[in-house]
């Protein structure tokens, strides 16, 4: 099945580069060790065994797989378009030193946090700090450096705060409504989703949050790994997508979505999703018929 598998060995992890050339159905795989792993080319179909059905596992996207985690995998197009991943195994107590010197040196500045991985937000979507601490091993791994494994530690270390941070993110955008109420981080967020189409400020959320508007800034920061006015800016391209897939024309989209200006609007969602709106509005024509 794998005709090409590269592997790097460290200290405290393992990194596998796999290539998959070959169309094939059920493969079993598991890891030792708490893995991220990373798609970069191709498509693959899985599902995690007693935890999710089946469903397609593309590039941009990752996932945490806890140790002894059993990985159903189907290659359907692997024999015209080669599937690629990374498989990054990682050692459990370097993790938990890593977590406990955090919390012990570095803690949040929102007292009723913590550094921690969560068992709940195991898919993610890769954010561009997330892309570019994973992207920063595989530069490592490819050197000839004789300080390989004192350099991957660092990187590691990076790595696993910005997961915690996507993860952290992802776990408040899913219950934000249930934890509103005991929550600052989760009353922010359903306030943002609640007045997506009004001027939001970060003076405003400070107030919602209780915090002084620096401490906030920071606060905010440190949970999500992007800024308040980032994140909204998000939320907002995250609201016209759904509302150009029901064929509202763009300015009317982008009027909805908060954005008093079509112009920005669009530069803003060409950043963000690498082409336009009309362009992805078109795309979802297609896919549809």
């Amino acid at each position: 099945m794998v005709e090409n598998k590269k592997s790097y060995t460290y200290n405290n992890c393992e990194l596998d580069i796999y290539e998959t050339h070959t169309a094939v159905q059920n493969i079993s795989l598991k890891f030792d060790d708490f893995a991220f792993i990373g798609m970069i080319r191709g498509k693959k179909d899985l599902r995690i065994a007693n935890k999710t059905e089946k469903f397609e596992y593309l590039p941009g996207e990752s996932l945490i797989m806890l140790p002894g985690e059993e990985m159903i995998i189907d290659f359907p197009e692997a024999d015209t378009t080669p599937s690629q991943c990374i498989a990054l195994s990682i050692d459990s107590n370097f993790i938990k030193s890593t977590v406990d010197y955090l919390n012990g040196n570095f803690p949040k500045i929102d007292t009723a946090s913590e550094w921690k991985f969560s068992d709940e937000c195991f898919y993610l979507f890769n954010s561009p700090s997330l892309s570019s601490a994973t992207n920063n091993i595989l530069r490592i791994a490819v050197e000839n450096n004789s300080a390989k494994d004192f350099m991957t530690d660092l990187a590691l270390k990076e790595l696993l705060i910005r997961i915690m941070q996507t993860q952290a993110r992802k776990f408040f955008e899913m219950n934000y409504l249930h934890y509103k109420d005991v929550n600052r981080f989760a009353a922010i967020i359903a306030y943002i989703k609640n007045n997506i189409r009004e001027k939001i400020s970060v003076d405003a959320l400070a107030k919602q949050a209780y915090m002084s508007k620096s401490n906030f800034f920071r606060a905010f920061k440190q949970e999500f790994g992007i800024s308040p006015n980032h994140f909204i800016l998000q939320e907002r391209i995250v609201k016209a997508k759904s509302l150009l897939q029901n064929q509202l024309p763009v300015c009317e989209a982008a009027y909805q979505a908060g954005f008093s200006d079509a112009n920005y609007f669009i530069k803003a969602f060409k950043e963000v999703e690498g082409i336009t709106p009309k362009h992805f509005q078109r795309d979802v024509l297609l896919k549809k018929g």
